[in-house]
């Protein structure tokens, strides 16, 4: 196999499951750990990966990837998050689903709830929930970001604060080692501190390679949440930070 055919399809696992491995990779097409790991160090030497250990990423930077690949991208897994999440929101509740693809898949875990009021600036998120008769559906107003179908602005976050939520359900691009939740649009992380302030739980819906992933504004800590929904154990440093903040992690599985 040639080795721009390899880099072709190492891409497309890449934008497809977020992340590749050395030993995956070299099993898959059939060739050395070396080879490998010289076709993810000329990919990332091209700006197309980032190299972690063990294998690579997406890039990340000050621009979140397109929305189509982030809705591609460990769609099983955020299909098990949602679940897990949907799971802990009960009949009869106020509920903020804000922007993100792991929030519209919270959103799709919802069509069978009863009595539901569901507040969002997610379109798409309100698109989904029209298939459930029995749940009421108020989107906020604000700009119209035609990238993803968010609504972000002053306008939004004017709104948001005229509700007190039960539960708000967030998402995140990028997460660090600390607990902090990062994003790449400023608009849209003051919307989200707004949910978070307006909602008496919070949730965060997020799998674990947002871990190593980059982006340069703070939402908010994890410290100030009460469940973070995922897909695999968080690393003993966080995991720690987490039990002493009191903060629910539900490790999600098939």
């Amino acid at each position: 196999m040639s080795q721009v055919f390899r880099h072709s399809e190492i891409l497309t696992i890449a934008r497809r499951e977020g992340k590749v491995t050395v030993e995956g990779l070299a099993e898959q097409f059939g060739v050395t750990l070396q080879t490998i790991r010289r076709d993810l160090t000329d990919l990332a030497d091209e700006g197309r990966l980032e190299r972690v250990h063990g294998g690579a990423v997406l890039p990340s930077g000050t621009t979140n990837i397109g929305y189509e690949e982030r809705r591609a991208l460990n769609a099983e897994v955020k299909r098990n998050i949602a679940v897990a999440c949907a799971a802990q929101i009960p009949d009869d509740a106020s509920v903020f689903l804000n922007i993100g693809t792991s929030t519209e898949a919270v959103a799709t875990e919802l069509l069978g709830h009863k009595n539901l009021m569901v507040v969002t600036n997610n379109m798409n998120v309100a698109n989904i929930l029209v298939a459930n008769p029995d749940c009421e559906i108020v989107v906020v107003g604000g700009t119209l970001r035609r990238s993803d179908g968010g609504l972000v602005g002053s306008l939004t976050t004017a709104a948001i604060s005229r509700f007190k939520f039960d539960i708000a359900v967030i998402g995140c691009s990028a997460m660090d080692i600390d607990g902090d939740l990062l994003d790449f649009d400023l608009q849209e992380v003051g919307v989200s501190q707004s949910i978070i302030r307006q909602s008496r739980k919070a949730f965060l819906v997020a799998d674990v390679s947002k871990l190593t992933r980059k982006a340069p504004a703070k939402i908010a800590s994890l410290s100030e949440l009460d469940a973070f929904f995922t897909d695999q154990p968080l690393p003993p440093s966080l995991a720690e930070k987490c039990q002493d903040w009191g903060v629910n992690v539900v490790v999600a599985g098939p």
